[in-house]
């Protein structure tokens, strides 16, 4: 194979580089969602999948990509669906997949929604400080608190 030829078969449009996919990236965040509203380690997760929890980190980062055995185990253990995985996508995560992508000349690195409430580190500490909580009268009081606070901020505002 001459260097052109080489050329050649990696600048074809089926060639991809698989990394930081949206989706991929996506998934992973729904799996980090899912993992930490049930208050489990990426150490636990990892143990239960016989892998280490940086192989966990990066699946959930959307740097490793998770194939379909891997995924159906995960949705196995956190009690899931696999649909889960793919629920709330938004369209620009999809307008942004590399199928999608490979018609268009330039590659727009896919950034983190910081505005989507559920993938805040904040909300995640709230929600998973709330199901600590085992009292479900208590739970329902300090949601309903929550709930009144929030209305009361908005109509003073």
């Amino acid at each position: 194979m001459t260097k052109v030829e080489s050329y050649k078969y990696y600048g074809d449009n089926n060639y991809q580089i698989t990394n930081n996919n949206p989706i991929d990236i996506h998934v992973g965040r729904r799996v980090r969602l899912r993992r930490t509203l049930l208050g489990m380690s990426q150490e636990k997760l990892g143990e239960a999948l016989n892998i280490t929890f940086q192989q966990v980190q990066k699946y959930e980062s959307g740097s490793s990509r998770i194939s379909s055995s891997r995924l159906w185990d995960i949705a196995q253990i956190l009690d899931i669906p696999v649909s889960f995985f793919f629920d709330d996508i938004s369209d620009d995560t999809i307008a942004h997949s590399p199928h999608l992508m490979k018609t268009r000349l330039a590659y727009n690195k896919h950034e983190e929604n910081t505005t989507d409430l559920m993938f805040r580190h904040e909300t995640l500490e709230l929600v998973s400080a709330y199901y600590s909580i085992k009292n479900s009268d208590l739970r329902k009081h300090i949601s309903e608190m929550v709930k009144s606070v929030a209305v009361a901020l908005l109509e003073e505002s």
